[in-house]
């Protein structure tokens, strides 16, 4: 076990708070409302798995774009807290954010945050850490990032699929597990750099009801890889971000994503079809089923506008009922992860609102049929 230097590493964050809440209320780029975007990360290399890796030279443009935009980029841990509190964020706030602590996020992406004198949020699973393994960062590392300005925050020990019970496992006996692959990694974490956020992302961006419930009960601030930005009525239990890696990051579509603005709603809500007279409690769902979102809107004006598509299908059908925006997909859902994405144009050129639904889909028997 590492003994972390606890006053070097206070005086950073009390430099690095007192910065960010200084940013927080000076920037004037905009109306200030509860609304921001998170940007997730996996690789940032042109060798390791193209589904999630941006190249160097992608993430840079990023970055760049951020800078030259004058975004202001804030330590996650400080915009959870603004959430919380009901506290407005200036318009174009973002943070940046890499999940499994792969070897390239120090190699590459810290060195350039560095530069630039920006924090970063790196969501660890401690169980490769702790064993060793190639091609993650090592606990020095860790804590060297940490010194400038880096949160190491929890992504489970095992990278396990959260949701899911192993056979013959009980309600109670899955919870015990769970709660245990959690707790371990915020311990070891504490014990090798000294920070004690209670921020999760869930492993695969995954994650039902008893799963929220569960972190919600532990004192947890969870994030998914559904899109979207961040808005007043965000669950925190299940915060959305802008997943880039594979074919997803040019610079005009990322530019495009960090403008975003959260849809202006009330509420939403999940039916079993189009009767809207089975409502859903549950993101999970079998193969087969055509699920109905239901947004309910603060504009009256706004339905009308709005545009939603499902995985692998395109464009799907809406119907609009006063301030309600119907959606449902033509086609039935595959097994999987999926999502509708709706968005509508706010008025500003090249702004879009935008709410992201996430659907976890099993077979017609209800067992998982996917890995990754």
């Amino acid at each position: 076990m590492h003994v972390t230097k606890p006053v070097r590493r206070s005086l950073v964050l009390v430099a690095l708070v007192a910065g960010t809440l200084g940013l927080l209320f000076s920037l004037a780029a905009g109306s200030p409302a509860q609304a921001a975007v998170v940007l997730q990360y996996h690789h940032v290399s042109e060798s390791t798995p193209a589904s999630t890796s941006v190249t160097p030279k992608r993430f840079r443009s990023h970055m760049d774009y951020l800078e030259n935009h004058n975004f202001g980029v804030v330590p996650l841990e400080i915009l959870v807290k603004a959430l919380q509190s009901g506290e407005p964020l200036p318009d174009r706030t973002v943070a940046i954010t890499f999940d499994d602590a792969y070897d390239s996020v120090y190699t590459t992406a810290y060195p350039l945050l560095k530069e630039k004198g920006w924090p970063f949020t790196v969501f660890v699973n401690t169980d490769p850490l702790d064993d060793g393994k190639g091609g993650f960062t090592t606990w020095d590392e860790l804590r060297e990032m940490a010194e400038h300005g880096a949160t190491i925050a929890n992504h489970s020990t095992k990278h396990n699929h959260l949701q899911r019970r192993k056979a013959g496992e009980s309600q109670a006996q899955w919870r015990e597990r769970i709660e245990s692959e959690v707790v371990d990694a915020e311990r070891r974490i504490k014990e090798e750099t000294g920070q004690n956020h209670k921020m999760l992302a869930y492993p695969y961006g995954e994650y039902n009801n008893e799963v929220k419930d569960l972190l919600e009960s532990l004192g947890y601030v969870a994030f998914g890889q559904q899109s979207g930005p961040i808005g007043a009525h965000s669950d925190l239990r299940a915060l959305p971000r802008f997943p880039f890696g594979g074919p997803y990051g040019e610079i005009e579509e990322f530019a495009t994503k960090a403008q975003t603005r959260p849809m202006p709603i009330e509420s939403a809500e999940l039916y079993a079809d189009a009767a809207l007279d089975k409502p859903l409690e549950e993101v999970v769902v079998a193969s087969g089923a055509r699920p109905v979102l239901v947004l309910n809107l603060e504009q009256d004006n706004l339905a009308g506008r709005i545009n939603c598509f499902a995985g692998g299908q395109g464009a799907i059908e809406t119907r609009v009922e006063g301030r309600q925006l119907i959606t449902q997909p033509g086609k039935p859902l595959t097994p999987g992860r999926t999502r509708y994405n709706c968005t509508a144009g706010t008025g500003e050129s090249g702004r879009f609102y935008w709410f992201s639904q996430q659907w976890l889909v099993t077979d017609k028997d209800g067992r998982w049929v996917h890995e990754n």
